[in-house]
């Protein structure tokens, strides 16, 4: 159906919402005076913050009761002063950069002005294996994005598919199959928003309260939350540096008597290990789900950055397409707020999956969808993924370097060189990884401790990313860590002051 039209005064065409407020009447100046000097405090107060469109002169104008000429000239006041902005069909708005005081003798409050600077951005993160955005083909997906929004809005008539725009998944299949190994159609494809997105949304349509799903620990919480929102039961099963403990899950499986319905494994690179699972288990695994009749989730996060011999191939291609759901994501190839992924799996599991999101949400994101098919088949993606390929592997070697060569970090941690991931699991060989994450925080570095992959108790290691920073960044995070480690036990590190 056809949404009714919004008047300009009433929704955001063009304008904004309606902007109600008053003018102070003072006699002793005039109405244009009143009015700028009462948009001035607006703007102060942060009611109109850098960016904000404001009412046209004739919505003002009735609004306030006083001639539009009034308006028009408060407006052109601010303009010449600083505060506001016009662009040619676009209105009027704040400046995103505003005077520091204005003619109506109005300063802007420093209490103001400090909160508008507080915002903490000196904490550099190395929590997780992130990859860089700015590395990214940023333009070309900004126009893939406005050519993809024009073309839907003139062609879309409604809602689309609620398993993904068929550009995408059938490119999407393509890929898998070439790439992967898989043997897909595009009636087993899903897009989702993330790989987060696709794992809830299998826990919904899929899993029952009271099911059990076995996953790797340490491992990756947000998705043994994602199983538990749905009514399911964890089961938590050790790695080791072959990977998942097939021999614990054996006896796991055994003990719940068929209540085991899924089991949930990050093989290529396991999180937050980055080990990858060895032939012989990944067979084992496989052997296990026909026996036991469980579903095998797997994750592939991040199958593009391998660096060393030939990516494994994903148990989905080695004989596990029947029990097997594969879930990859592309936020992980452009940058984290590019929310888009995909799952494979059988028809039957994609129906449900449908009628689970078109009650949740619909859709996915449409736009996003077909640019990115465009950017596929162009060979936009593939050239960036061999770039950032690349480019990861040489910030992996230059903190590998940058380790050894740091007497304090070398004595510290243990680690072993992953063949890909972008990210080092680094263990301390003694003291407390919270007291190491304590003051690293009050060094502006933000890390995670062990505890943050396990169900409870305290592991100390870390999971130290290195994608999202350049060479010189990560010289300067190494440095930093050197110093938040003490040089003697018990005493306080080297803290800076400045």
């Amino acid at each position: 159906m056809d949404s009714p039209r919004i008047k300009n005064d009433e929704g955001p065409v063009r304008r904004p919402w309606r902007f109600d407020f008053t003018l102070e009447r003072d006699t002793s100046v005039s109405q244009q005076t009143q009015l700028t000097r009462a948009l001035i405090h607006e703007i102060q107060r942060g009611r109109l913050p850098p960016g904000s469109m404001l009412p046209g002169s004739r919505t003002l104008a009735d609004q306030l009761g006083v001639n539009r000429k009034v308006v028009v000239a408060a407006v052109d006041e601010l303009v010449a002063q600083g505060w506001l902005e016009t662009r040619p069909a676009s209105g009027t708005r704040v400046a995103a950069s505003l005077p520091r005081s204005a003619f109506a003798d109005v300063e802007l409050p420093t209490q103001r002005k400090s909160a508008l600077l507080r915002r903490d951005t000196s904490l550099v993160s190395i929590t997780d294996g992130l990859p860089d955005p700015r590395l990214a083909p940023q333009a070309e997906l900004a126009r893939a994005y406005a050519r993809a929004l024009r073309s839907l809005s003139r062609t879309a008539a409604g809602y689309g598919d609620a398993a993904g725009a068929p550009s995408l998944r059938e490119v999407i299949s393509s890929f898998v199959n070439q790439a992967r190994g898989l043997s897909t159609t595009i009636d087993e494809i899903f897009l989702a928003r993330g790989s987060q997105g696709a794992l809830s949304l299998y826990a919904l349509a899929m899993l029952e309260r009271g099911d059990v799903v076995a996953v790797e620990v340490p491992g990756y919480a947000p998705a043994w939350r994602a199983f538990e929102f749905a009514g399911a039961k964890i089961s938590h099963i050790p790695i080791d540096g072959e990977g998942l403990r097939t021999d614990v899950l054996e006896k796991t499986a055994r003990r719940l008597s068929g209540k085991l319905k899924a089991v949930y494994v990050t093989p290529h690179h396991q999180y937050p290990t980055s080990v990858s699972m060895t032939p012989e288990r990944r067979i084992k695994l496989l052997q296990l789900a026909e026996h036991f009749d469980f579903t095998i989730v797997e994750d592939d996060y991040d199958y593009e950055y391998h660096f060393e011999g030939e990516p494994l191939l994903p148990l989905h291609a080695t004989g596990g397409s029947r029990r097997v759901v594969y879930i990859a994501s592309l936020s992980k190839l452009l940058a984290p707020t590019v929310r888009l992924g995909y799952l494979v799996a059988s028809e039957g599991c994609i129906r449900k999956l449908k009628e689970t999101r078109e009650l949740l949400e619909r859709q996915g994101d449409v736009v996003l969808e077909h640019a990115i098919a465009e950017l596929f088949e162009d060979g936009t993606l593939q050239r960036h993924a061999r770039r950032a390929r690349r480019e990861y592997k040489a910030r992996r070697d230059h903190l590998l370097s940058r380790l050894r060569a740091t007497p304090a970090l070398d004595e510290c941690f243990d680690y072993s060189v992953p063949a890909g991931g972008l990210a080092l699991w680094l263990t301390l060989r003694k003291g407390s990884i919270d007291s190491l994450v304590a003051r690293a925080r009050e060094e502006h570095l933000l890390m995670a401790p062990g505890s943050t992959y396990l169900p409870k108790g305290r592991l100390d290691a870390v999971r130290l990313g290195f994608a999202a920073h350049t060479p010189d960044e990560l010289s300067r995070i190494c440095d930093t860590l050197a110093r938040c480690i003490p040089s003697r036990p018990g005493l306080r590190p080297n803290l800076r002051t400045s």
